[in-house]
């Protein structure tokens, strides 16, 4: 793996000097610092020539990095700010406010991917189409137009070049994921390689438009009956993997709220609720929802209709994840810190080490925080921060999934409370958790249950005699081995063989000095000072190996 990455990072040199350049600028070169790699090192200096290594890092300065890092990194921060489990809630609220403040593509390249795409002229494919951008980011820019029936629309087309240097990023941050987890101690925690492997897949997605095409028309097809909310209409015959054409909605931006407060003053209570509302039935009803309820996202349209927009990042929850957070909430309403606990920990990847009654305690103290106040007076968002970073502190990693989950309620709580400070998001859940509960019991669910009972029962029944036949047969044959595997065993031995050693000979230089053995050099035995020394060294290696390894009861 070592030699594989070294090589991936040696064919995109330019692009590390210039990351290396942009970390050190901003103090974040000591990550590296851990790397024995010489060819590595020669690279972390600034413009002058000096080593960019040992500042001390801040979450302002990650963020501004990676801003400056360009589109694929700007990209992994806003996927990273979702893991409050892995990073903490300072690191993460600090990613999530990270922005593109790249210029946009000139007309001529945006008309030229958009014809390449489409296979046609502008001229022909929009009755009129508007040069300047109504928006940029980091991956597209989009453009209002006409088409030639007359429909008002907007295009959104992926910037020129954008795809090529993503795969040349993405491949440099695995490569340089795979080194942190092997160099790095204080990296390796937060699983840097499988979180980059996650990174690719988002980023992917996102770069091809067939899939935000997919997922307006999935959104449309689950709003189709609900007047309160509005989809944009895909435009099929105008979409490719680069170009997205979709209906326009004239409204005001959630961002823009404010401004126009005095004129939907009497509104703006409603159109924040339809909005909540509209999230919870993404995620409990459809199981499927905009991962991104920033207000910018939204659009107050006539009589505080929803409009919703870029719909490129999505989450999805399966019946199994389902189970589990209905379990989780079931617990939480129920006051039971030990059902709590047990989802917690079904639902993470927990630690060996991890003090499963310290877990239950600080969960049981976290619910006496909410239980007895009205629902108007929790904020499901700072209640949310508190069990992650509970989780956080017990190392348990929570799955993909359920961590974009949880950052998408908490941000859609703050979304909700900008808009209008009279809209709980508590007592919105209320109803949808009573729904969930009551679901639980319905007949349906408890035959669906049943039948995978049964289906999981049937499998290991039908398995087992053939199992234990095999393991009969091999035993009468004596081919049936058992293989124990002793981890650590081998630092172990090694060390107590060093000691042993180390002891023996200091042992055997005493005799001799004391017995003043020839030959003698100034009336001391030379064996036995060269033994002395001989086991000084000794000694000072294995105490060397053990204080490296981080405290003298080690196995490592």
């Amino acid at each position: 793996m070592k030699i594989d990455a070294l090589s991936r990072l040696e064919r995109h040199a330019k692009r590390i000097a210039e990351i290396a350049t942009v970390l050190g600028k901003y103090g974040l070169a000591d990550l590296f610092g851990g790397f024995d790699h010489a060819w590595l090192r020669d690279r972390l200096k600034s413009a002058d020539g000096q080593m960019l290594t040992g500042t001390v890092t801040t979450a302002a300065r990650v963020r501004m990095a990676l801003a400056e890092l360009g589109t694929t990194f700007i990209k992994l921060g806003q996927m990273l700010s979702t893991r409050a489990d892995l990073l903490g809630p300072e690191l993460t609220e600090e990613l999530a406010q990270l922005q593109c403040n790249i210029p946009p593509d000139s007309a001529g390249v945006a008309r030229m991917t958009i014809e390449k795409e489409l296979g046609k002229p502008i001229e022909q494919l929009f009755a009129h189409f508007e040069d300047e951008p109504l928006a940029a980011a980091s991956i597209a820019q989009v453009h209002g137009a006409l088409l030639p029936t007359g429909e008002s629309v907007v295009v959104k087309v992926r910037r020129a070049g954008v795809a090529e240097q993503a795969v040349t990023d993405v491949e440099i941050v695995q490569a340089l994921a795979e080194l942190l987890e092997k160099h790095s101690p204080a990296l390796r925690a937060y699983q840097p390689v499988a979180l980059v492997r996650q990174f690719r897949r988002i980023l992917l997605r996102e770069m091809d438009f067939t899939y935000e095409r997919r997922n307006l028309e999935e959104f449309g097809r689950n709003f189709a009956e609900d007047p309160t909310v509005c989809i944009p209409e895909v435009h099929g015959a105008w979409c490719s993997h680069q170009v997205v054409t979709m209906e326009r909605l004239e409204g005001v931006r959630g961002t823009d709220i404010d401004i126009t407060r005095p004129m939907v003053e009497g509104g703006l209570d409603e159109f924040a609720r339809r909005g909540a509302n509209m999230y919870l039935e993404m995620i409990f009803r459809d199981g499927f929802y905009h991962a991104d309820p920033h207000p910018g996202n939204l659009l107050l349209l006539p009589s505080n209709i929803v409009g919703v927009i870029d719909c490129g990042m999505v989450g999805r929850i399966d019946d199994d994840l389902r189970d589990e957070v209905e379990s989780l909430l079931v617990g939480i309403v129920e006051n039971d810190s030990s059902l709590v606990a047990e989802q917690v920990l079904r639902l993470g990847a927990v630690p060996s080490n991890c003090d499963r009654e310290k877990l239950r305690a600080d969960l049981q103290d976290f619910m006496a925080d909410f239980t007895g106040h009205p629902l108007n007076e929790i904020h499901v968002g700072a209640a949310l921060g508190s069990l992650v970073e509970i989780i956080r502190r017990h190392h348990i990693v929570l799955p993909p999934a359920l961590a974009l989950l949880l950052k998408t309620i908490i941000v859609l709580e703050g979304t909700s409370r900008r808009l209008s400070q009279n809209v709980s998001l508590a007592e919105l859940m209320q109803p949808y958790c009573t729904r969930l509960m009551l679901r639980r019991l319905s007949p349906g669910r408890v035959a669906k249950r049943v039948r995978h009972t049964y289906r999981n029962w049937n499998r290991l029944l039908s398995a087992l005699p053939r199992d234990l036949a095999d393991l009969l047969a091999r035993f009468r044959d004596g081919t049936l081995t058992v293989h124990l595997d002793h981890r650590h065993l081998d630092p172990i031995v090694n060390r107590l063989v060093l000691g042993i050693l180390t002891a023996s000979i200091f042992l055997g230089s005493s005799q001799l000095w004391s017995s003043q053995a020839a030959p003698l050099l100034y009336g001391v035995s030379v064996f036995g000072a060269l033994g002395y020394v001989l086991s000084l060294f000794l000694g000072w290696r294995l105490l060397r190996a053990i204080r490296k390894s981080g405290n003298i009861q080690s196995k490592d």
